[in-house]
């Protein structure tokens, strides 16, 4: 193998007859640094938008969070809130009140999504989007910016929130006239109006977790669940195995389960993945191309090395030997080329990373001003093996017929 690299570099680097078996090698190994780079910069950006979308998503959601299996409530106490939160990775556990609720004003009414907060809750999500003023209080609401403007709801303006079950109380109260205290509807204001993300803004209420109890029927001790979110350093994969694992052991074994983040909103995170590795397969082709030229190069390398291939069968080597020498030549412009391509994409990505060179389209219409970038080893490790792969399949064309040249019987004639 020594005897081989040796030589294969040997044959790289040497100067050739043919200008233009240099001029290939030079595309060839351009086209792949191209390739690999451009690659990478576009799935880093992907993996930057996708992390985006996640860290807007946890504004209000939490990474991984604990509900019924039924869709039903969950009862809780202290206890069992501290034993959640001594769960190793676990930076907080807070119950949250989640479920549909219908606000009504004097023109129009919706149904709406409301989600009750601790207040432990509310002050965090103030810290994350650098609020001045809280977002509700015991007696108002916070409503979601394209929500309010199809409401036409503006701050301080009353509102009216009742749960949908209080419809069919409603008709139940006609033969059970007992039922009538529960039709109680409440009143209340909105303390302010915010935007987070499209879903949230769309179709979300915030209130005080007593509020969203209140509104959706629940008890005191009653939750919709327990967003649990992650200490520092803690990775989202390792906070959902181990509160997993003591789910298993735990009073809320049978009757409740663990959701991610990914899960809830599977299908959002699955088109922005499908989205990153289809154009993995699209970018690929630039490689393709670029490997494919790499083949004319090590063929014509071949025939420029004729001599030089008699020489070395003479000196005793055989078949393999001599496919193994171009095979490796051809895997030096693989590794070569992703070395340098993969260097090129990271202090691009880098660069995007810590000034934002490159801004995006219109400031005002995102929440960011520069694309965002999130460079991670499992793509680069991806696209590196599969690049070099490429290089060592298509240079087994040209090592097999560079084998045969070599032990060929008419090569003795033209070197004499």
């Amino acid at each position: 193998m020594k005897r081989g690299l040796w030589i294969a570099r040997r044959f790289s680097f040497a100067r050739k007859r043919f200008r233009i078996i240099n001029i290939i090698s030079a595309i060839s190994l351009g086209g792949i640094i191209i390739g690999v780079s451009t690659l990478l910069v576009v799935m880093s950006v992907l993996n930057g938008f996708q992390k985006l979308a996640r860290d807007l998503f946890i504004t209000v959601d939490s990474p991984v969070q604990i509900l019924s299996i039924d869709g039903r409530s969950i009862t809780l106490n202290d206890d069992l809130l501290r034993s959640i939160r001594a769960i190793k990775g676990v930076g907080s556990a807070e119950p949250y009140a989640e479920g549909e609720a219908i606000l009504a004003t004097k023109e129009k009414s919706e149904l709406v999504v409301l989600k009750g907060i601790t207040e432990a809750a509310h002050q965090r999500l103030m810290r994350q989007t650098h609020a001045t003023k809280p977002f509700f209080n015991s007696e108002s609401i916070a409503v979601g910016e394209l929500l309010a403007y199809r409401t036409k709801l503006y701050l301080f303006r009353e509102v009216k929130l009742f749960s949908p079950e209080l419809i069919s109380l409603g008709l139940e109260s006609l033969s059970e006239p007992y039922l009538l205290p529960a039709l109680n509807i409440t009143e209340s204001r909105v303390g302010s109006i915010f935007s987070l993300q499209k879903i949230f803004d769309d179709n979300y209420v915030l209130s005080s977790l007593e509020f969203g109890r209140k509104i959706l029927l629940l008890g005191q001790a009653q939750s919709s669940g327990i967003d649990i979110r992650a200490g520092e350093g803690v990775s989202r994969e390792a906070l959902a195995a181990n509160v997993r694992q003591w789910l298993q052991s735990s009073p809320l074994k049978g009757g409740c389960r663990v959701r991610t983040l990914e899960e809830k909103y599977s299908s959002i995170f699955a088109m922005m993945e499908l989205e990153k590795w289809v154009s993995f397969s699209i970018l690929m082709l630039i490689i393709l191309v670029a490997t494919l030229s790499l083949t004319g190069a090590l063929a014509m390398t071949a025939i420029d090395k004729q001599r030089e291939l008699f020489y070395l069968r003479c000196l005793g080597l055989e078949k393999p030997q001599f496919m193994a020498i171009f095979i490796i030549q051809g895997a030096m412009t693989g590794v070569a080329g992703t070395a340098a391509g993969s260097l090129i994409a990271w202090s691009i990505c880098k660069l995007q990373e810590l000034y934002g060179i490159v801004q995006l389209p219109s400031k005002s219409a995102f929440i960011i001003s520069a694309y965002p970038v999130s460079m991670q080893v499992g793509d680069f490790v991806v696209v590196g093996v599969t690049a070099i792969l490429l290089c060592l399949l298509v240079s087994l064309y040209p090592a097999r017929k560079a084998a045969q040249i070599a032990t060929s019987h008419s090569l003795d004639l033209k070197t004499n």
